[in-house]
């Protein structure tokens, strides 16, 4: 049996090699053919063929599993299109040599050991066992060495299947839930080491889905859906998280600004005239400030005076005791001009004082007042 095989690795390595090289191209003169070999669970083997142009004829396939027969011809062939395209031999565990030819001569010949194409038969009578958070899943194990056991496990919030591997078909799985339904399947794979790399993972078994325990139909959730959700989900929390730390910088960042450099108020809405008239001389302006001021002018009865078109009156400072007393004199004796009354004085400061038709300035050199 293929148990003895396990020894053989690195013949076997170097036997395929051999036959991949013969496979790709032909014997004899004839034309290239792309040939494939399955042998199907140790029970029958196909050998496939294509014809690089169809020419309306057969081939014909001869083969035996002994180098001391005589080739014997295919008894089971494969028809496409009405031409011969394979073969389907019972299975031997021996060396198969074959021969594809055509009415002339041969086109491909090949020997391999017909193993070396397994492809094993699905598992049969699966069994699970539940046990709280584990299950184990047992079959009737294949005769022959070097096979694995593999069994995927998919819950309805997994997006992709998980697997594990045992060298017998007795494959335990661990920290599972009992809130969630379980969908299982398991298959039969070689050994590279024993069968070479032209072997062929087994087909899958019928999935089989439960539910705390109990067999189910279907689980309840598509697989793929609970990822996407999920995943758009988190995007929008990062990005609101994102933002949010943007703006607390943006805040934080205007503090400090702030803080190390203090706003300075304009003072033009609190100093009017300061820069228009003066070009931010404070001291003129706070001249402009003291000596002129807007008093209101009153008639003999207490009310006020409609006087006439004022005239703009230069007053030039006096220097000399003599020009004061002679400005003071003429004030006294007439009233203003424009037939106006007595107006309210205003108390005199320090500084030279020129009073003018009741008006009284606190004058410094230089110094004059327009009305």
């Amino acid at each position: 049996m293929r148990g003895s095989l396990l020894p053989w690795a690195a013949a076997a390595a170097a036997v395929c090699l051999l036959g991949r090289l013969m496979a790709l191209g032909t014997a004899g003169t004839g034309e290239a053919l792309q040939v494939h070999i399955i042998c199907f669970n140790f029970e029958t083997v196909r050998v496939t063929w294509n014809a690089s142009e169809p020419s309306g004829e057969n081939l014909t396939f001869f083969y035996t599993f002994d180098s001391g027969e005589a080739y014997g011809q295919c008894t089971h062939y494969i028809l496409r299109r009405g031409l011969t395209a394979g073969c389907i031999l019972d299975f031997q565990d021996r060396v198969l040599h074959f021969s594809i030819r055509n009415a002339t001569h041969a086109l491909f010949t090949h020997s391999q050991w017909a193993s070396f194409y397994l492809k094993p038969g699905a598992p049969r009578n699966l069994s699970f066992q539940w046990q709280q958070e584990k299950v184990a899943v047992t079959c009737p194990g294949l005769a022959h060495g070097g096979l694995l056991y593999e069994v995927q496990l998919r819950s309805n919030f997994d997006a992709a299947w998980q697997s594990k591997e045992e060298e017998t078909c007795n494959v335990h799985i661990e920290g599972l839930d009992a809130e969630k339904c379980y969908c299982l399947r398991a298959r039969v794979k070689t050994m590279e080491a024993a069968y070479g790399p032209d072997s062929y993972p087994g087909d899958w078994s019928e999935v089989s889905c439960w539910y705390g325990g109990l067999p189910s139909d279907l689980c309840p959730d598509v697989p793929f859906s609970p990822g996407f959700p999920r995943f758009i989900l988190i995007c929008s929390l990062v990005a609101l998280l994102t933002l949010c730390l943007v703006l607390l910088s943006l805040w934080k960042l205007g503090r400090v600004r702030n803080l190390l450099v203090p706003t300075v108020p304009d003072p033009k809405s609190s100093f009017s005239g300061l820069f228009e008239q003066h070009q931010g001389n404070f001291q003129e302006w706070m001249k402009d400030a003291q000596n002129v001021a807007h008093l209101p002018r009153t008639g003999s009865g207490g009310g006020e005076l409609d006087c006439g078109p004022e005239e703009a009156l230069v007053v030039q400072v006096a220097k000399t005791a003599t020009a004061l007393d002679s400005l003071s004199r003429s004030s006294e004796e007439g009233q203003p001009p424009g037939g106006c009354s007595q107006l309210f004085r205003r108390p005199p400061q320090s500084g030279p004082v020129v009073s003018l038709g009741g008006f009284e300035f606190v004058m410094s050199d230089g110094s004059y007042v327009m009305l």
